[in-house]
């Protein structure tokens, strides 16, 4: 069976920081393109991070440019999210997912697979 597995939410302060990882079983994500996405209450599900899995090039929504760094580790078969600076408005369910296929946009509809999301909350 093929999951995607998200750990490293939590309860952190403005300025803070959390790395999130999300662990794939039953596939390799070396050929897999990957994202983090997330959904706060009474919002849509938007794209924070994505990479490509054919040249790592990675694209940032620009509420999260210079703050999120998204990485891979091929060995661990993980991807991680790295949030440095956190704000009140990060305060989200954060999930990793990968595509089949082509991916045109860091955006939910292109992705197939999808992890059971961890919960991120950034409040004083």
């Amino acid at each position: 069976q093929v999951h995607l597995v998200e750990s490293g939410g939590g309860l952190v302060q403005p300025g803070g920081s959390l790395r999130l990882s999300c662990s794939a079983s039953g596939f390799t994500l070396d050929y897999s393109p990957i994202g983090w996405f997330r959904q706060a209450p009474g919002k849509e599900r938007e794209g924070v991070s994505c990479i490509s899995s054919s040249d790592g090039s990675t694209y940032y929504v620009d509420s999260v440019k210079d703050r999120f760094t998204i990485s891979k580790d091929n060995a661990k078969n993980t991807v991680y999210l790295q949030m440095n600076s956190l704000k009140p408005e990060d305060t989200a369910v954060y999930y990793c997912a990968a595509a089949l296929g082509t991916v045109v946009t860091c955006s939910p509809k292109w992705y197939d697979i999808w992890g059971q999301g961890t919960q991120v909350n950034v409040f004083s």
